[in-house]
């Protein structure tokens, strides 16, 4: 058999032309017991050398790495594209299918279709070939009596005829329609599957892997697609549950550095699991407030610019001798033209902020659903984050029997948002001396949230009015506390105080505080 990494080396040039030379380092040929014809991790396509020497027994290895590749290849430009499409297409089979592990196989048959029928209707391509040729169980015997109906072609398929006409009005080439059209291809597919079970005498040992054209696994994106599809996914999903039921199906796959720990981030009662964290982190990005560039100051020193033609009394030792050919001549010898250098200097109008949060009963839950007061404090959190600050978390409700969660000032992200969805459900009393202990000589910012029915209030009252501290205080819901609290303080100059009855509006009422403290022109929001 002639040397199939020649092959490919020959083949690879053709396929790229093909696709309009896609952005990929050449693939390889690895060694392995696999069955599964191709896997694709970080962009690198890897062919497998089993797969391809037992389907030469009847179609020749040319053909079988082509197929390859062009099946490879589609699914990089065309479905799914990006991480955020692959997620949207397995949430949308997850939804219907309820069961994880039927989920994906519907979901990456779906994109089988999609890649190969663009493929096979923009191309010449061997892939009819493969799929003639594959061994057939019943899921290949499936996807090659649609591919036969929607192709047009003889793939030597006569069962499943009446499936597959319904597969086969799928518009699958409308991007637009991908969504639905997964949940309806998701439907006949449970249905095939169900068939399946009945007729095999033993369903569970059934070969899920056998003679697969390739594995769609997650781990194929890179570390910044991963975390824009999430936070695409945060903004789209209806619960924190919802966002963490799909998280949980993938941790397996994703990086290790974007994996769910686990287990508790934190420990100790109300501690939130890291899937409502990440919830609330990439939901807060949505909201981002761009951020001004720092200020600079001359640094004193001096440092070559450009250059310029020497004159006759000035310096030598500013002289380029290898732009001026050796040559001593007014007009042909440049010299060096210097000017004063730059550095970042020091951004005295950002403090950190401390931010002080209710999580007593009469507040939202935020790992059930989504709780706007957690979403606006993570909002004002990841905005001083931008800009250098540091900040500190109270969280608390009945602080006197111990439903109270205190983070010193931090950057570190993970443990700021654990703190805000720390969610105690008790009632509603803080410790002032908590409050006074993250004070500071340069004065932090102070953002407050709460409904306002503290059974100590009148002691927060008396500590607001002897603080010198930007405040913030957003009361959520109309109540005799918050209207009391607004009256007292307002002769306070530092102390602005939000009253509002919907909580979708916390975030942007804290973005737009935010927004005055750091100095970002409102046209940027």
């Amino acid at each position: 058999m002639q040397d199939l990494d020649d092959i490919l080396k020959r083949i690879w040039p053709k396929v790229r032309e093909d696709h309009f030379f896609p952005e990929l380092p050449a693939p390889e040929i690895q060694d392995g017991g696999d069955r599964v014809g191709l896997e694709i991790k970080g962009k690198q396509i890897a062919l497998s050398r089993t797969f391809i020497e037992q389907m030469s027994e009847t179609l020749p290895p040319r053909l079988i790495i082509e197929g390859l590749l062009d099946h490879a290849v589609s699914h990089y430009t065309y479905c799914p594209w990006d991480f955020y499409t692959h997620l949207m297409i397995y949430k949308e089979a997850r939804s219907v299918l309820g069961d994880r592990t039927m989920a994906r196989k519907a979901a990456d048959c779906f994109m089988d279709v999609v890649a190969d029928t663009h493929c096979v209707r923009q191309k010449r391509t061997p892939l009819p070939d493969i799929y003639r040729n594959t061994r057939k169980d019943w899921l290949n015997v499936a996807m090659c009596a649609l591919y036969q109906k929607i192709w047009g072609l003889d793939l030597g398929v006569d069962k499943f005829e009446k499936t597959v006409t319904r597969l086969a009005r799928i518009p699958y080439l409308d991007r637009s329609r991908w969504p639905e059209s997964m949940r309806r291809f998701a439907l006949v597919f449970e249905e095939l599957s169900r068939q399946e079970d009945h007729q095999q005498e033993d369903p569970g040992k059934k070969d899920e892997n056998k003679d697969r054209m390739d594995n769609h696994s997650m781990d194929q994106y890179s570390p910044q697609q991963i975390e824009d599809g999430l936070q695409r996914l945060a903004r789209e999903s209806e619960t924190p549950m919802e966002f963490k039921a799909i998280l949980e199906d993938i941790e397996e796959e994703i990086p290790s550095s974007l994996k769910k720990k686990g287990k508790q981030m934190g420990v100790g009662k109300g501690a939130g699991l890291d899937g409502d964290v990440r919830y609330y982190m990439k939901l807060a990005q949505n909201y981002a407030l761009p951020i001004q560039k720092r200020p600079m100051e001359r640094s004193g020193s001096l440092y070559p610019y450009n250059h310029v033609p020497w004159e006759v009394g000035q310096p030598f030792y500013d002289i380029d001798p290898f732009k001026s050919f050796g040559k001593l001549m007014p007009g042909l010898t440049k010299s060096w033209q210097r000017i004063e250098g730059e550095m970042y200097g020091h951004e005295t109008g950002t403090p950190d902020c401390m931010v002080i949060i209710d999580s007593s009963a009469s507040m939202m839950e935020p790992r059930k659903v989504i709780s706007h007061a957690v979403l606006g404090a993570a909002c004002a959190v990841d905005a001083y984050l931008r800009k250098g600050a540091s900040v500190a978390v109270y969280n608390f409700s009945d602080a006197d029997a111990g439903d109270e969660y205190i983070l010193q000032y931090s950057r570190d992200k993970k443990r700021i948002y654990d703190g805000l969805c720390r969610y105690f459900g008790g009632g509603t009393h803080l410790h002032l001396e908590r409050i006074r202990a993250f004070q500071s000589k340069r004065l932090p910012d102070i953002f407050m949230i709460t409904d306002m029915q503290i059974t100590n209030l009148e002691n927060l009252v008396q500590y607001f009015n002897e603080c010198e501290n930007r405040i913030t205080v957003v009361a959520i819901g109309q109540n005799l506390e918050s209207r009391t609290f607004q009256q007292t303080m307002a002769v306070q100059y530092n102390v602005k105080i939000y009253r509002v009855e919907n909580q979708k509006d916390i975030p942007n009422i804290i973005l737009g505080k935010v927004r005055d403290y750091l100095n970002i022109p409102g046209n940027l929001l």
